[in-house]
């Protein structure tokens, strides 16, 4: 049974024009593209603070423990 599909996809940072090559999970539930942490850091993306908190649901619906999303990356394209 397939349980997740991985793809390798280009992410450009249309700040400073500078591409990257990463690993992703295509996930056919979600509502939004998400980033993790460790590879925003990893990665060098700049976060800004979002207007409004972006709340994470479990697939249960249930509040996500790590809590609604503050900052986001703005500044690259797929």
């Amino acid at each position: 049974m397939l349980k997740g599909v991985w793809l390798n996809i280009g992410i450009e940072k249309i700040d400073i024009y500078e591409g990257v090559i990463v690993k992703v999970l295509l996930d056919s539930g979600a509502t939004e593209m998400f980033m993790d942490k460790k590879m925003v850091a990893r990665h060098g993306f700049k976060l800004q603070k979002l207007e409004k908190l972006v709340a994470v649901r479990n697939v249960n619906g249930t509040n996500n423990s790590a809590g609604a999303i503050s900052k986001g990356d703005q500044s690259s394209t797929l």
